[in-house]
């Protein structure tokens, strides 16, 4: 699709291009994944919360502003909406928002327990619920979902997002078999630490020795790239694959590991 992008891109008329619509892209990945996907041509619809970033986003990408919040039950049904009244289509959805909270399970607030589990979890499912049918019509499609290291393996103090990436990443699975021979591609982009103000909203800086953090630009690539490839799982940086499949293959291995660096 990347190429399809490229080559409308040099025809006139910015509807002829392939529409993306990419959800946190008030700041970290989502922002530095809708200035790849402008660059190589996709057309961007972007969702977040931050207006005012949201606006100047879209004046450098030539994209459209379609703020909304995700944490409400009803925010992805006026977000699909809105999107499908901007462009007519959505392409591809890139699922970037996300929400964290580091701490003790027990003393997790409630509110950010339900925000936690909206943002990162049910808002992408409702997004794709409403979107994908029009994706298997055109019979052409692409969804990536932000996952998470938390997602592959259990993180101490962090419970709650592990669960809601946990419970991504297994969608994200499902649905790749569920729609294969369909035109619609599922990938799922797993990072580590990201260099991004997520620890910062989360209320914790990141302490931990390993993985380090790596740049929202870095993620941004491997997203632009899965519109391409035929792999379905990516993990950035890609060595973190091998503590993942140590976990699968021997989790006591990976235990110790985890108390050493965790």
């Amino acid at each position: 699709m990347a190429e399809e992008a490229r080559s409308r891109s040099r025809r006139s008329g910015s509807t002829d291009r392939p529409v993306v619509l990419i959800t946190g892209a008030s700041s970290g990945i989502g922002l530095a994944t809708a200035t790849r996907l402008a660059d190589a041509g996709w057309q961007t619809l972007l969702s977040g919360t931050d207006r005012n970033r949201l606006d100047a986003l879209a004046g450098r990408t030539g994209g459209r502003a379609l703020p909304e919040d995700l944490s409400k039950p009803d925010g992805p049904a006026r977000l699909a909406e809105a999107a499908l009244g901007a462009a007519g289509r959505v392409d591809a959805l890139v699922a970037s928002a996300g929400l964290g909270w580091r701490g003790p399970f027990a003393e997790t607030p409630s509110d950010t327990l339900d925000r936690m589990i909206e943002v990162n979890l049910a808002a992408p499912l409702r997004l794709i619920r409403l979107l994908l049918p029009g994706m298997l019509e055109r019979r052409r499609g692409r969804i990536v979902l932000l996952g998470s290291m938390a997602g592959q393996v259990g993180v101490r103090d962090e419970s709650g997002y592990s669960a809601t990436k946990g419970g991504l990443a297994m969608f994200a699975e499902s649905l790749w078999y569920e729609l294969r021979g369909t035109g619609v591609g599922v990938r799922l982009v797993l990072p580590g630490a990201v260099d991004t103000p997520f620890f910062d909203r989360r209320g914790t800086p990141y302490q931990r020795e390993l993985p380090r953090p790596v740049s929202a630009e870095r993620v941004a690539d491997t997203v632009v790239a899965t519109m391409t490839t035929e792999r379905d799982r990516l993990f950035v940086p890609h060595w973190l694959g091998f503590p993942a499949r140590i976990h699968g293959v021997a989790p006591g291995v990976f235990r110790r590991m985890a108390s050493r660096f965790g």
